[in-house]
């Protein structure tokens, strides 16, 4: 149990920080705002186990009852037995066989008025279920449903699922930077002392003998990271040739290597990375030099953080990068998790799971990183943009790979249709389109629609309308036309063809 005055000042914090992925807010009242009533004590005891059950399947997390979604707090204004009952949902109102890794449920009283207080950590031993057998899990702000076998693990992964949550005998906080420290707790709570930021954030609690401390904590702030994990780094190889050979083939051109905790390898990895991303210098529009690059400066860093932050930290090796003359790749130790799936992040499903809940936590609220499957979204996305090829995802029993290409998504051929158009700056979605065209094809709505991905008419009817006021578009069939001619032959509309292609 947490001391009651050290309870209160969590609270307080808490409650300014606000609602997020890790913190919940919920009135223990019904009805409108000036017909305020005492909640159903079923339903809320219903909300307290969907929420702890939410939280274990997901990250861990804290929730107030008696406090609005607003931060104000309003109290619980039940009776003892009520009170009893809901601090007891955490046991009534899960799966029968479930046991949550449940930190604290406790009543304080703040601001004269009893507030309850729940916080559970993330689950790595069972999966969660409500009574009925249905599994949630917490994402963002939302609680939302989940099938069981979506974040089903296997028993091998519960060492690496806990290693960043394991206590460390020996480590105190003189074993870290307490100037990088004190800027991360400032920049969480203004003022907020490095030893209560640490218990907040669930890096620290205080035992028999003191403060003791997670091994999240030295992973995050070390001093010596060398002392606690000798292979928290980053090794860049330039590569000679597409592939890395040995002995006397050996063909590796230069090797360095960054260490440091996790927020100095953020850095001082980028910084060695980027000038291997950067192949020419050459005058920009504003006839000033500037830096050209193979791959998005932004698509690489995402994936290095990816790496730093979902690594398994307790496989003592570390992060290799490996910069071949077509390709790069970054490859971090441990299996992928058993609940993601290549094919799952492929097709950017939005895949949300974190091998290290602790140090994910503190990087996420300073913004340094999202959740594995969004960081996927961004750098398809950003790959894309740059009409290069899609990354490459791997993983094996011992590590997980995503490599970078620098081949276009388009063939030779279809650059030498594209080079016709070159003067017009055409849009990646209007090169698309302009694909269509080849070998003077005509082109329904339909196949315009599928080469942009969307049936949105704005999307459709903007990029339509730029190249058609280029001349590049041209009608052939107008719209009255068209439905008169999809009628006579018994067809969709959108699939009759309607234009061409227009060579300048």
């Amino acid at each position: 149990m947490i001391d009651s005055l050290i309870l209160q000042e969590r609270i307080k914090n808490t409650i300014s920080l606000g609602e997020s992925h890790f913190r919940e807010f919920k009135s223990a009242f019904d009805g409108e705002i000036g017909n305020k009533k005492s909640g159903n004590v079923k339903k809320l005891c219903q909300y307290i186990g969907e929420a702890l059950v939410a939280f274990a399947n997901a990250d861990g997390g804290d929730l107030l009852i008696g406090v609005e979604d607003n931060g104000e707090v309003t109290g619980v204004p039940h009776g003892e037995v009520e009170i009893k009952n809901m601090l007891s949902a955490h046991k009534t109102h899960i799966f029968a066989n479930n046991t949550l890794p449940l930190l604290s449920a406790q009543r304080v009283e703040l601001e004269n008025k009893i507030v309850l207080f729940f916080s559970v950590d993330k689950g790595s031993v069972e999966i969660y279920q409500l009574p009925d057998g249905r599994c949630v899990r917490r994402k963002d702000k939302n609680t939302e449903p989940v099938k069981f076998e979506q974040i089903k693990f296997e028993r091998q992964e519960v060492k690496s699922r806990q290693y960043d949550r394991q206590f460390v005998d020996g480590a105190t906080v003189n074993d870290l930077d307490l100037s990088l420290l004190r800027s991360i707790s400032d920049s969480y709570i203004k003022g907020l002392s490095v030893e209560r930021y640490l218990q907040q954030i669930g890096l620290a609690e205080y035992g028999l003998n003191g403060l003791r401390l997670r091994m999240a904590a030295l992973l995050l702030f070390a001093q010596d990271i060398q002392r606690w994990h000798p292979r928290s780094q980053v090794r860049i190889l330039q590569v000679s040739g597409s592939e890395l050979r040995s002995g006397e083939n050996y063909n590796v051109i230069s090797d360095e290597t960054t260490t440091g905790n996790i927020f100095e390898l953020l850095e001082r990895s980028w910084e060695q990375l980027r000038p291997y991303l950067a192949y020419k210098t050459e005058f920009g529009s504003d006839a000033k030099f500037e830096q050209k690059y193979i791959y998005p400066e932004l698509a690489c860093r995402e994936a290095l953080i990816n790496a730093i932050a979902h690594r398994d930290y307790s496989i003592q090796n570390g992060i290799d990068i490996f910069v071949f003359s077509n390709s790069l790749q970054i490859r971090s130790p441990g299996a992928l998790l058993s609940t993601l799936t290549i094919k799952s992040l492929e097709k950017l499903e939005n895949a949300h799971e974190s091998r290290n809940a602790s140090i994910t936590r503190v990087l996420r609220e300073n913004r340094y990183v999202r959740e594995l499957g969004e960081g996927m979204q961004r750098m398809f996305d950003l790959m894309n943009q740059r009409e290069l090829r899609q990354p490459i995802l791997y993983s094996n029993g011992l590590w997980f790979s995503v490599t970078f290409s620098h081949e276009s998504i388009f063939s030779p051929r279809q650059q030498e249709w594209l080079s016709l158009f070159q003067s017009f700056n055409l849009s990646p979605r209007q090169k698309r389109i302009v694909l269509l065209g080849m070998d003077n094809r005509e082109i329904s709505k339909k196949e315009i629609e599928h080469a942009l991905n969307t049936k949105e008419l704005r999307v459709y009817t903007d990029e339509i309308t730029v190249l058609r006021n280029k001349k590049i578009l041209e009608e052939i069939m107008t719209n009255p036309s068209a439905a008169k001619y999809a009628k006579s032959k018994n067809m969709p509309k959108d699939e009759v063809k309607r234009f061409k292609v227009r060579v300048p």
